[in-house]
């Protein structure tokens, strides 16, 4: 059995994949990868081996093997520099799923971008105190980009993730647990208390996160964190939506990003492309208009004149 998981954990890290899943489909497991954003087919097994793998799976994540139903989650090494986060859950029948997160220790691996003047904009920004937001869907480089720009401007980075999904000796990496009453409101307070450059918030899903997440960019520090929106003016919304104030919202933040990993005509290879909103466009947020951005299709457009991605990617990608 451990031969059949090194085999898929192997065909998954050769195409670099951040996940790898697998669910009961009838009378079989169907094993899928997450490759660049999308998921692909990898292989289907019989239900029997299925069982098998997660029930080893859960053993050397140190999951309960007794529980088919209720979600848990865990965490294993694969090999040097790689490592794995576990989440499984069972349906009403107690067939389980799992998800696998790859977590690479890549300090090379890097995120490419089709314009560096929209990098260069994120770095100019990021040299002031206050609030950098990036939204995106799962798989789009989001984190990547918090960590380039944390590397390159400072010295004492701290970071809270769910989970830690790139390991960088450098920073002061916090994890999520929230049995161990160390959520992110909690981990937030707590690093308040300690001197560091940039702080970075794995994701805002609420509004006790959000409000200590402003209360950090207002005490003096540079913040850079997700929220999850459809565009870069949703990202307002959202915000107000977890009950922070008009007045708090300009004075901390400095930039918003919408991000997306969109592949180019070299099989295999993707660049972000941002939608950025910028201090003085922020003046308006009580009437944000949550729609892209009429700049985001123009470059895409330029993308596209300029031969770096397909006629069916700009189609796939210019609503965002």
């Amino acid at each position: 059995m451990n031969e059949i998981i090194q085999e898929i954990f192997e065909a998954a890290i050769k195409k670099h994949a951040s996940d790898i899943s697998l669910y009961p489909y009838g009378d079989v497991y169907e094993i899928r990868l997450t490759i660049m954003a999308e998921s692909q087919f990898y292989q289907v097994i019989d239900f029997e081996k299925g069982q098998q793998i997660i029930n080893n799976l859960k053993f050397r994540s140190s999951m309960s093997l007794s529980e088919h139903r209720r979600p848990q989650t865990g965490a294993m090494t694969i090999r040097d520099g790689i490592y794995s986060r576990m989440a499984s859950v069972g349906d009403f029948l107690g067939r389980e799923a799992i998800v696998i997160r790859l977590i690479y220790q890549r300090i090379s691996d890097l995120n490419e971008y089709f314009f560096e003047k929209q990098l260069n904009l994120i770095l100019s920004k990021a040299q002031n105190k206050g609030l950098i937001l990036f939204s995106g869907p799962v798989g789009s480089g989001k984190t990547s980009t918090m960590y380039q720009i944390a590397r390159k401007i400072g010295q004492h980075v701290m970071t809270i993730e769910d989970p830690v999904e790139i390991f960088e000796p450098k920073f002061l990496q916090l994890q999520v647990n929230n049995m161990a009453q160390m959520d992110y409101p909690a981990l937030i307070k707590a690093t308040l208390r300690h001197r560091f450059d940039v702080l970075i918030v794995g994701e805002i899903r609420d509004e006790e996160t959000a409000q200590n997440t402003i209360k950090a960019a207002l005490s003096g520090h540079l913040v850079l964190s997700t929220v999850h929106a459809l565009n870069a003016r949703g990202v307002i919304n959202r915000m107000l939506s977890f009950g922070i104030k008009n007045a708090d919202l300009k004075q901390t933040l400095r930039l918003i990003n919408y991000q997306r990993l969109i592949p180019t005509i070299q099989k295999g290879r993707s660049k972000v492309l941002f939608e950025q909103l910028i201090h003085k466009q922020l003046v308006d947020i009580e009437t944000a208009n949550a729609k892209i951005s009429c700049e985001w299709g123009e470059n895409l457009e330029e993308c596209l004149q300029n031969k770096r991605i397909t006629k069916d990617i700009f189609e796939r990608f210019k609503e965002g």
